[in-house]
């Protein structure tokens, strides 16, 4: 069903309008004169526009039509006029190729083109022979430019024909597409295929991919039987999976459209196609399509929904972010694609099919369960975006958000359960909990967002786990609920309210009770919390010789002394030890009650009309205590 979806793909974009051609990035145009003359050699590259100002893109090679050529081996094989300066002119621009080496890719490169010439008597063809043999011979000196990368593709334009390309005149296609022709039909069909159920010769090599995270930059195949562990009931490498040329290019140039950042439109040259992926890792990509036209405005929305981005969304997906899908179901097909790239080859993570309809209310659930209070300061410059980001979410769960160590499994799951409604990985929620243990002493801006961010997960995972299996604990709210009884969140709770107690008599100190005993507290809260509750009744008392904080600290108090009467001692008190799902909400309740405790009188009012049955002490005013 995958390559097949793939195949349609490539139907419905025409994104092979003639299967002899393809689009390529070209850095290169080499302009030849009659006779062979050089006339020099121009650069396509151009600097993408960029939506961050901070980030500075790389340059890239405009993409011209040139003949389709199947991937390259270990072994020396040249393309038919157009190739890497190391085939077309005998220079490495790294300069680790042998001579000899470089002399074999040359002189393949100019027998093809002397090939041609012979059948064609081409003018154009003629003066890039002479072209290259002049070179070759040194009669034409040539500098390679200095900017010319190893893997820049060079291609030919014949100066009468202004901008088209040698391989784009009459003869010269006509010719290319009689070398396909007799290639294809040099052998009987063998089998049928499986994307296209016609009778086919199977594919020897299937044409690489380009743009997978993790793979190398000459493209990985998506199907591959390189070793005997990999064949089945004799048959050999691809005969495995019989797939004509015609589907394996057509499902190759639908998942490298898929995978460009910016997709070139083969029917309109010079204009792109709207982009079809997420990055998730640094090896993790998800590939995102529709077979229907109706589609395109959510699909042309799912980025801006996981970034955050309202500049991005369409008003009609605005609501998804506040949970609330579209009224109407759009029966439209979804497709899915999640791909890594290692060892040479695509390793298809997940493959996801449903409608748009059924996607959508999905994530419009995925928004809510993410939905929390925060503690990230509004920046110098814009707002918070409306949700988390992916990208923060999943830099949550790794090491000071380094990307390049965020679990691909996991990110893989966070995106499928999006899309699907399922369960969140239970590997998040352990991740979430010992980051937030490992970082709980960060305060700059970016280690707020990622404690947001974690806290978001660990409610998301907990209240979706709590749907599947009716868990023993509450569902979490968005805001501090003062009468969820578990323990864990109540812990979670009472370490806030002990470590602002502490703040109100010690001011800033080089490591709180926060710093010092969160990891404890969170696991083994009985060896824990005893000594804290001791200790806090010293800053109390401390902080209240101060007539100004005096009130406020016995609010404080109250509130501290309400938590844990809550623990009866005739039940042993505290627990011992706190299972996974406790220490989420462990961290949860810490989250929540440290953003309780700094609302301003605005948002205190507004929780207070949501909670009115909360006990009295929530219910009455910090000031009211003073007096």
């Amino acid at each position: 069903m995958m390559l097949q979806a793939l195949y349609n793909l490539a139907r419905d974009e025409n994104l092979v309008p003639d299967p002899d051609f393809e689009m390529k990035p070209v850095a290169w145009i080499v302009r030849v004169g009659p006779g062979g003359k050089l006339l020099g050699i121009e650069d396509t590259r151009y600097i993408p526009e960029s939506d961050s100002p901070k980030r500075k893109p790389k340059p890239v090679a405009k993409f011209f039509r040139v003949p389709r050529e199947s991937g390259r081996t270990s072994g020396a094989r040249a393309f038919f006029l157009f190739d890497k300066a190391e085939y077309v002119f005998g220079a490495d621009p790294t300069g680790e190729r042998e001579a000899g080496q470089l002399q074999e890719r040359r002189q393949l490169f100019l027998d093809k083109a002397k090939a041609c010439l012979a059948a064609t008597a081409d003018e154009g063809v003629a003066a890039v022979v002479d072209m290259l043999e002049k070179s070759a011979t040194g009669q034409q000196p040539l500098a390679l430019p200095e900017t010319c990368a190893a893997n820049d593709l060079f291609a030919f334009v014949y100066q009468p024909d202004v901008d088209m390309l040698v391989t784009d005149r009459p003869k010269v296609k006509e010719y290319w597409r009689g070398q396909r022709r007799d290639e294809a039909c040099a052998e009987a069909p063998t089998a049928v295929c499986l994307v296209s159920g016609k009778p086919c010769v199977p594919v020897d090599k299937h044409p690489p991919l380009k743009n997978v995270p993790g793979g190398t930059s000459s493209g990985v195949a998506l199907v591959s039987f390189n070793s005997s562990a990999f064949e089945s009931y004799g048959w050999n490498r691809n005969d495995n999976a019989p797939i004509s040329r015609e589907a394996a290019e057509a499902c190759a140039t639908a998942l490298n459209r898929l995978l460009h950042p910016a997709p070139p439109d083969p029917n309109n040259p010079g204009q792109t196609l709207p982009r079809r992926n997420l990055r998730l890792t640094a090896d993790t990509v998800v590939c995102y399509w529709s077979r229907d036209q109706g589609a395109k405005d959510f699909l042309d929305s799912l980025d801006g929904l996981f970034e955050g981005n309202p500049d991005q969304v369409k008003r009609l997906y605005l609501s998804l972010w506040t949970g609330q899908a579209p009224a109407q179901q759009d029966l439209s097909p979804f497709y899915a694609l999640t791909l890594s790239g290692a060892q040479g080859r695509a390793i298809v993570r997940g493959w996801f099919e449903s409608t748009v309809g059924d996607v959508a209310r999905n994530m419009a659930r995925h928004f809510v369960d993410l939905d929390m209070v925060r503690i990230t300061p509004k920046p110098k410059k814009g707002n918070l975006p409306p949700v988390l980001p992916l990208n923060a979410l999943l830099e949550s769960i790794a090491p000071l958000g380094k990307r390049d160590e965020i679990p691909a499994a996991l990110a893989h799951g966070l995106i499928g359960a999006a899309f699907r409604g399922g369960p969140y990985p239970l590997g998040l929620l352990q991740r979430a909990v010992e980051r937030a243990r490992a970082e709980i002493g960060q305060n700059e801006w970016a280690d707020l967002l990622r404690r947001d961010a974690r806290a978001a997960l660990i409610k998301a995972v907990l209240n979706r786990r709590r749907s599947v299996s009716s868990g023993p604990y509450q569902e979490v709210r968005r805001d501090m609920d003062p009468n969820n009884r578990n323990e864990g969140y109540l812990l979670g709770r009472l370490l806030a309210v002990i470590e602002r107690i502490q703040q109100e008599a010690l001011a800033d100190v080089n490591a709180s009770v926060v710093d010092r005993y969160f990891s404890g507290a969170s696991a083994c809260p009985k060896a824990v919390f005893v000594r804290l509750l001791k200790n806090s009744m010293h800053h109390a008392r401390k902080a209240r010789d101060d007539k100004k904080r005096a009130g406020f600290v016995l609010w404080l108090s109250r509130i501290k002394d309400e938590i844990a009467d809550r623990f009866d001692p005739k039940e042993n008190g505290f627990p011992a030890h706190l299972s996974l799902d406790e220490q989420g909400l462990f961290v949860l309740g810490y989250h929540q009650m440290r953003r309780w405790l700094w609302m301003n009188k605005d948002e205190r009012a507004q929780w207070q009309n949501q909670y009115l049955d909360a006990p009295a002490v929530y219910l009455t005013r910090a000031e009211e205590e003073t007096n």
